[in-house]
């Protein structure tokens, strides 16, 4: 086994974040430190794209900040993350959907996808 894998496994994050993909609309509660203090700051936007995979993936959420585009990049294992809530699942056809920085407004929408 590679080494790499084998320190992996022995710092594994035992969180549980739900399954979204690109296009899915989610709440990451990210804990912010200010000097001495400690407080939980909560991102909500579209996702953009994951990338990686196992310890070491990441996520970029996009937001709508008035009217500029504001975007972030978490890692999917940081202590940080405090959670991550699945507001909605949008239906898309593609991994990586960075047309979403060229539009905004109405073209800026995703469908949503239906779900039994």
């Amino acid at each position: 086994m590679d080494a790499i894998k084998v320190v992996q496994e022995a710092f594994k994050a035992s969180k549980e974040h739900p399954k979204f993909g690109p296009g899915d609309t989610i709440s990451v509660h990210y804990k912010i430190k200010e000097g001495n203090k400690e407080r939980i700051q909560i991102f909500r936007g579209t996702v953009i794209q994951l990338r990686g995979q196992g310890e070491t993936s990441t996520f970029t959420v996009r937001k709508m900040s008035g009217n500029v585009g504001v975007e972030r990049i978490f890692p999917l294992a940081s202590p940080f993350v405090e959670q991550i809530d699945l507001e909605r699942r949008g239906k898309v056809r593609r991994a990586r959907i960075y047309y979403l920085r060229e539009r905004t407004g109405k073209r800026a929408r995703i469908k949503e996808k239906k779900t039994l």
